[in-house]
């Protein structure tokens, strides 16, 4: 391993444990729209804001897969960076997100593998307001990208 944490398994340098990083957005309502597109999902929880109302949530709340997205941008661009795909996720969903909030998803190293480019990450999304909207566990799999032409 050199000064920077390169090995032959993790040419871009090893994360550390106890690493950490984070990057925030505002949910947008077509954020709702583009995800139904993608996955089909049209939850009147989603659209409906009469139904909507007469839910204990009480207004429309975005699609889970909006809230955890973040988290596929965190790993994939920040730590451990370009490369890196999700091997497993245990999640935890504890509040609602809306249009219009601002999240923050963030990200803890747990643990790192010397021998293979995995680690495990501790992750939560928080709302603008404190809130703490999901949480949980993941393991991530760090592949090398060759540079391109």
């Amino acid at each position: 391993m050199d000064e920077l944490g390169k090995t032959e398994v993790w040419p871009g340098g090893m994360p550390r444990v106890g690493q950490t990083a984070e990057r925030s957005r505002t949910v947008a309502p077509t954020d709702i729209e583009r995800f139904t597109e993608i996955s089909g999902d049209r939850n009147p929880l989603h659209y409906d804001e009469e139904a909507a109302k007469r839910t204990r949530f009480g207004e429309i709340v975005v699609q889970g897969g909006v809230t955890s997205a973040i988290l596929n941008a965190l790993v994939a661009e920040d730590l451990p960076g370009p490369g890196t795909v999700f091997l497993q996720v245990s999640w935890s969903f504890k509040a609602p997100v809306r249009p219009g909030d601002r999240i923050t998803g963030a990200a803890e190293v747990l643990e790192v593998r010397a021998d293979k480019p995995i680690t495990k990450l501790r992750t939560t999304v928080t709302r603008d307001d404190g809130t703490l909207v999901l949480e949980g566990d993941v393991v991530c799999y760090t592949m090398p990208i060759a540079p391109g032409p």
